[in-house]
């Protein structure tokens, strides 16, 4: 893996000659040309700017080497931020793009290694509980306030951020500053759902009405719905459910974001579970020390509702969804609902809004002749082990995180880049391009309320209340990069029919068990996770915890009868709260 940072990592020391140009004349031109429409007026634009070309100064000609994972967020900043970036303060940004798991295995490196492989990553959240505990990321509260106080923005406004709370360590101190943000929601085929005919025949099958679906059953009836009733619309083979099953680390993601919580494994809490996050973790409230993950521990990963969750992921996934898509990893399956042929999926990303939203003339079938979305986004319905109070699914805010094994004068530098791609002079136009809003300015501006009705309900959705109950991985883990690699094994061995559901999260939570008594060890001995590392419970028979109340849970009637909602009601409630 080192060798692939190689390249990377042997020009990270140099510097290129200053640029002719950076100053006033080349931020107007951006900002005339490239940064509109904004949340701020041109003067007020030219002021952060002129702010930026001014904290810059020292760092002229500089080049640094930033790295994150590939969507098209961040294939702007890549591709456009970073010239005007240079253009507008002299200092040069290689803004690399690499798959996910490519980039949580950088990070890992270069926090086990010291070495500085790059000077700044676009990270995960997921990691909150790992930066916080491990004390090798920069906490940004001291850092902004402190060292870094002279290329710190005035007007950064981190209260603006909506995933701030995502970034927050158990001390309060804020470690990472979100870049991007985008949930994991239900998707649907709207056109589909209106049809009297098909309304008609799914009430007479079923016994309510076709709609969004509240819980999880009523996913399921809907996917055998399009599946085994009615297989054909407008001459086209339709299927009622879409997921992947590639064994490969993002189908462990598909698990740990959130999918245990949505069948409601965990405890009740926002952001997260307490004291059971979605992992199936135990920590006891006022506490930063994990007890476990096995349920004779305290945990959930292996409980009733965990196994449910993986037996209905299997399940469908064979059932309902078109053939080859258990071969599918994450790039493959969400952008395969662009063919037409699938009526819903429970566990679908926003970030792929801006390639759904492409025209019927770039092979998109899912919009009209007029660009029209023919589907919606609406909230994930839950399982029957959920309960109100719980989060709801998953919300990725992939966030700007600096290492202290960075040199200062190269930390500052990219710190200022990080910033530049945040600021509300760009904010807004880039939320326009990737469609993954992070300030709660830019997604209440006039020109989404323009363009929101292009957006299958995006807008709506990041507008309302309810978008609080999706979030990321929380404080709960310890050490994300050593724990979610255990995850893709075991739900793969599921896939392939090597084990049951119940035997793969028995495995799974007893080797997270292991894993962090690793880490207990560690912490004890050298105090590696600042005192906060796990102190797991002695195992009791699994009766003593599924008989008290809260997580881990007993067993429940898993097929209550379904539940729907009409979509357009649905939008005027978030439009009215």
């Amino acid at each position: 893996m080192i060798r692939k940072f190689a390249v990377v990592t042997a020009v990270a020391a140099l510097c290129i000659q200053p640029a002719a140009f950076a100053g006033k004349a080349e931020a107007q031109k951006w900002i005339n040309d490239e940064f509109q429409p904004t949340t701020l007026s041109k003067a007020k634009q030219m002021e952060e700017m002129e702010w930026f070309i001014k904290a810059a100064a020292p760092f002229k000609g500089m080049e640094i080497n930033v790295l994150s994972e590939t969507i098209p967020t961040h294939e702007y900043e890549s591709k456009t931020l970073t010239k005007a970036f240079e253009e507008i303060t002299g200092i040069k940004v290689n803004h690399q793009l690499l798959g996910e798991g490519e980039v949580v295995q950088a990070v890992q490196t270069q926090m086990q290694t010291n070495r500085n492989l790059y000077d700044a990553y676009i990270n995960d959240s997921d990691l909150i509980g790992t930066h916080s505990r491990l004390q090798l990321a920069v906490n940004l509260t001291d850092w902004m306030a402190g060292e870094g106080k002279d290329v710190t923005l005035p007007t950064l406004d981190v209260d603006d951020f909506m995933g701030k709370s995502f970034t927050t360590g158990p001390d309060g101190k804020l470690y990472q500053l979100p870049d991007q943000q985008f949930a994991n929601l239900y998707w649907f085929r709207y056109d589909w759902f209106q049809r009297p005919e098909l309304k008609r025949k799914f009430k007479e099958i079923y016994g309510y009405e076709l709609g969004v679906p509240v819980n999880w059953s009523a996913y399921e009836d809907i996917a055998e719905f399009f599946s085994v009733h009615v297989k054909e619309i407008d001459g086209v083979r339709v299927y009622g459910h879409m997921d992947y099953g590639k064994r490969a680390p993002d189908l462990g993601w598909r698990m740990t974001d959130a999918w245990l919580s949505m069948a409601g494994a965990g405890s009740k809490g926002l952001p997260n579970g307490v004291p059971v996050d979605e992992w199936g973790i135990r920590m006891e409230k006022g506490t930063c020390n994990p007890v476990g993950a096995s349920v004779t521990r305290g945990g959930a990963a292996n409980g009733p509702a965990a196994v449910y969750a993986i037996r209905k992921w299997d399940e469908w996934l064979r059932k309902y969804a078109p053939p080859g898509a258990a071969s599918y990893d994450f790039y493959q399956s969400l952008p395969a609902l662009s063919q037409g042929n699938v009526a819903q999926q429970i566990f679908w990303y926003t970030a792929f809004t801006s390639s759904m939203v492409a025209p019927k003339s770039a092979g998109n079938n899912t919009v009209d002749g007029n660009g029209n979305p023919l589907w919606r986004m609406a909230p994930s319905p839950h399982g029957p082990y959920w309960e109100d109070g719980m989060k709801l699914g998953y919300q990725d805010a992939g966030s700007w995180t600096l290492f202290k094994s960075t040199p200062v004068d190269r930390r500052k530098a990219a710190w200022l880049y990080a910033q530049f791609t945040v600021s509300k002079t760009v904010s807004l136009k880039k939320t326009h391009v990737g469609l993954t809003p992070i300030r709660d300015s830019d997604i209440r501006h006039a020109s989404f309320t323009k363009r929101a009705s292009k957006l299958g309900g995006l807008v709506e959705f990041y507008r309302s209340p309810d978008r609080v109950r999706w979030s990321p991985t929380g404080i709960n883990v310890p050490d994300y990069p050593k724990l979610a690699q255990i995850w893709w094994q075991q739900i793969g061995d599921v896939n392939s029919g090597a084990f049951t559901p119940q035997q793969a999260m028995d495995r799974l939570a007893g080797e997270m068990d292991q894993v962090m008594a690793r880490m207990q060890a560690a912490d004890e001995k050298a105090g590696t996770y600042g005192g906060c590392g796990p102190r797991l419970n002695k195992e009791r028979d699994a009766s003593y915890w599924l008989k008290r109340p809260g997580s881990p849970k007993a067993k429940v009637n898993e097929k209550p009868k379904g539940q729907t909602v009409d979509y357009d009601e649905l939008v005027k409630r978030w439009m009215q709260s």
